[in-house]
């Protein structure tokens, strides 16, 4: 008894030293420490447990061309080095837009199944992650997990269930809304609809104004592991705002990217560096803390680039918010010292509903009871190089969604309406029906003004289509639309959406409730509602339908947003 309480003393007094010895005012504690120094750390743990930690990192907006072993130009040496030194995700798919990827890997189910299939929860909608889902976290907590979540959450506030804490995390810490000032901390919804957006647990995180929101959760993640026992598995998910807009990065950082002349892309990579610094910054902890040698860091980002604020997808086609490869196909990689199989490019297919099951599993949970999970264990494909059990994705359908005038019932051989928004994957095989989104393919933006003639030669001029059919593994950059040559292949696949339909609940999309108004809460975004509240979910779901058909100022509204896009898109 002596020993174990002398050797638990022990434990908190290194803990304890380590706590104090951290300035957690400086932000880059570690980047005058040599990248090759952090590989040679040794564990003051030694012992591996059956249960791994769990570092999972979040970036938004992050393009596909953005980062070092994509495209040279971008500066990212954590990053390249951790993928070098894992297994790279190069045919790894997310979602095309915030709240449906984050949702998705939180449940490990489709937007169909979750009812959040259209767009995404607003910050004055009284809508949130369905309660009835038990959340990843939560499955962590089960098998024994401390569980932290520091960043972006993005998931639905009105209420108080709906928050972080009660949705599985035992700690907070971020904002709740989509979109934040990085030194301010506001986020407006409209105009003249604004609040401060910082949280820490169920409380307002004021007094935190002026610190560069990257830096401040890096040292909420430091500070996190320096005191907690390495000894208890532990899940902390990092889900940073960057590098989604407003483009604001500290000064320093973007004086390495004076060349470049789009104004835009210049902030944009230095908000990527900082990204990576934060994870150089993270990792060095996990070292010093004695956590790395079990642990599994799993790097991805949520959605495709935004090239008209600075990203790019180059090669692939489309940006974010589009079901084109450039919106969903994923930056991702695994480094872990448990992986069997390091240093290596993997092919198989993986989807951000995956994560779900796979670390589940890997925390020696149970998903036997976790009926109607769309997502896969792909941890051996990923570790030992097998075959991904995935074989399709369903990457959406969404009814709410603009219908594409040239579709029909007809076109869809009476099996779907191909002016329903969706798109699917099987096999080799990637359909799309409705209107996809904007589907030019889109340069690297290294000037501020490049030839007009170079855009026209990427411009996209076929409009008049709500079906294609592409070979993804043959043309990952749809070029060569393959609906007509194979029809037998459109039908198959159209049958296919026409199942998946059959299986999706109703859309929850509310209208936005006055209630929000961050005025009513002390200037702060919050809930609003009481847990008893409770919405008709059919209701609203058909109120939704019948508004799309009958609704000509939104007609109107649709017209000048794609005219607007037309006009930016020539500026760039």
């Amino acid at each position: 008894m002596a020993v174990h309480a002398l050797t638990g003393f022990s434990l908190v007094s290194l803990l304890g030293f380590g706590y104090l010895s951290w300035d957690w005012t400086k932000p880059n504690q570690v980047e005058n420490e040599p990248l090759s120094d952090l590989t040679n750390k040794i564990s003051r743990f030694p012992p591996r447990q059956a249960q791994p930690h769990i570092i999972f990192i979040l970036t938004d907006d992050q393009g596909f061309h953005d980062i070092g072993y994509h495209n040279s130009d971008i500066r990212t040496p954590t990053l390249d080095k951790l993928a070098a030194e894992g297994v790279k995700l190069e045919n790894y798919y997310i979602q095309p837009i915030c709240t449906p990827s984050r949702s998705q890997l939180i449940t490990g189910r489709y937007q169909i199944h979750t009812g959040l299939q259209h767009s995404i929860i607003r910050s004055r909608q009284p809508n949130c992650l369905p309660l009835d889902q038990v959340t990843l976290p939560q499955k962590l907590q089960e098998a024994g997990y401390a569980t932290h979540m520091v960043g972006k959450w993005h998931l639905g506030f009105y209420k108080k269930e709906c928050l972080p804490t009660r949705r599985g995390f035992d700690t907070y810490f971020g904002s709740l809304t989509g979109s934040v000032d990085y030194y301010t901390y506001e986020s407006c919804d409209g105009p003249g609809m604004c609040g401060y957006d910082l949280h820490d647990g169920e409380t307002v995180a004021w007094g935190q104004r002026g610190k560069y929101s990257t830096h401040l959760y890096t040292q909420r993640v430091r500070k996190i592991l320096a005191s907690h026992n390495p000894r208890q598995p532990i899940f902390i998910f990092l889900s940073f705002q960057a590098v989604h807009t407003p483009l604001q990065s500290p000064k320093e950082y973007i004086y390495q990217y004076r060349g470049m002349g789009n104004v835009a892309r210049r902030k944009y990579a230095a908000m990527v560096s900082v990204v990576d610094e934060a994870v150089r910054n993270v990792t060095y902890a996990l070292r010093k803390y004695g956590y790395y040698q079990n642990s599994i860091i799993i790097f991805s980002t949520d959605n495709g680039g935004q090239p008209f604020s600075g990203g790019s997808n180059w090669p692939l086609r489309g940006r974010k918010g589009t079901y084109w490869e450039g919106g969903i196909r994923g930056l991702g990689f695994v480094h872990s010292p448990l992986l069997r199989r390091r240093r290596r490019v993997s092919k198989a297919l993986v989807h951000i509903t995956d994560w779900y099951p796979t670390l589940v599993t890997l925390a020696g949970g149970n998903i036997s009871l976790s009926e109607g999970l769309d997502g896969y264990n792909v941890w051996p494909a990923i570790s030992e190089g097998k075959e991904s059990p995935r074989l399709e994705i369903l990457h959406n359908i969404d009814p709410l969604y603009n219908h594409a005038k040239h579709g029909s019932w007809q076109d869809g051989f009476r099996i779907w309406n191909t002016a329903v928004q969706a798109s699917l994957r099987v096999g080799d095989w990637k359909l799309l029906t409705g209107d996809p989104g904007y589907g030019d393919w889109i340069p690297p933006q290294m000037l501020a003004n490049f030839p007009g003639s170079w855009w026209n030669l990427e411009r996209c001029t076929d409009i008049q289509k709500s079906v294609w059919l592409f070979n993804i593994t043959g043309d990952p950059y749809e070029r060569y639309d393959l609906s007509k040559e194979r029809p037998d292949v459109v039908k198959q696949l159209l049958a296919r959406l026409a199942y998946y339909n059959r299986t999706a609940i109703p859309v929850r999309y509310p209208a936005k409730d006055p209630r929000a108004n961050p005025e009513f809460n002390g200037g702060a975004w919050g809930p609003w509602a009481g847990d008893d509240e409770e919405y008709n979910w059919d209701e609203v779901y058909h109120k939704n339908t019948k508004t799309k058909k009958k609704c000509k100022i939104c007609k109107l509204r649709s017209f000048f947003r794609r005219l607007n896009t037309r006009i930016m898109s020539n500026k760039l």
